[in-house]
């Protein structure tokens, strides 16, 4: 199994919090589950994350907080590889996300941006717009963790069935 993951933030900084969260439960063939949710991350969302992503503070206030939706997210992830663009962001924020409720979250990482560097080489550009472009793959929702998550999905299934170096693992928890 895969969980195939995007998420949008208040922004970068060690202070930074989730604001959406997007899990695709892939299993090496297709879609078999999927969670989506604006998050509260209970802090101010600057008007240059709102300008990139069109999430404000108005759209969050009501929104469940990471809490709320940590058993959501730990079974969606749970016994699966954590697949994302540039994964180690993502994962990140989601580790410290359970960290901050005493809970340790480990998941094995794929990163599709190191994928697509060894298995689609000589692209001018791995950021997920650009790869996207040159794989022809449409990206709906550009920078809402819905839409990211979509694409990364069929940039996954690409690499999948372009994978000649066996470099993607399967059969991990099966």
């Amino acid at each position: 199994m895969y969980a195939i993951v995007d998420i949008e933030t208040t922004g970068g900084g060690g202070a930074a919090r989730i604001t959406e969260i997007a899990v695709f439960r892939h299993d090496g063939v297709q879609i078999v589950d999927f969670f989506h949710s604006l998050i509260n991350p209970e802090i101010y969302i600057p008007p240059f994350i709102t300008r990139l992503t069109g999430i404000d503070n108005e759209m969050v206030k009501d929104a469940p907080t990471f809490y709320e939706v940590q058993d959501a997210v730990r079974a969606m992830t749970r016994d699966a590889w954590f697949v994302a663009h540039n994964a180690k962001f993502d994962y990140g924020f989601i580790k410290k996300e359970f960290g901050a409720i005493d809970e340790y979250f480990q998941r094995d990482l794929l990163c599709t941006v190191q994928l697509s560097r060894k298995i689609f080489p000589g692209l001018k550009s791995y950021s997920l717009g650009n790869l996207c472009e040159s794989l022809e793959i449409m990206i709906e929702n550009r920078h809402r963790a819905h839409g990211d998550a979509e694409a990364t999905v069929r940039l996954f299934e690409m690499l999948l069935s372009n994978d000649r170096q066996n470099l993607i693992p399967i059969n991990l928890y099966q």
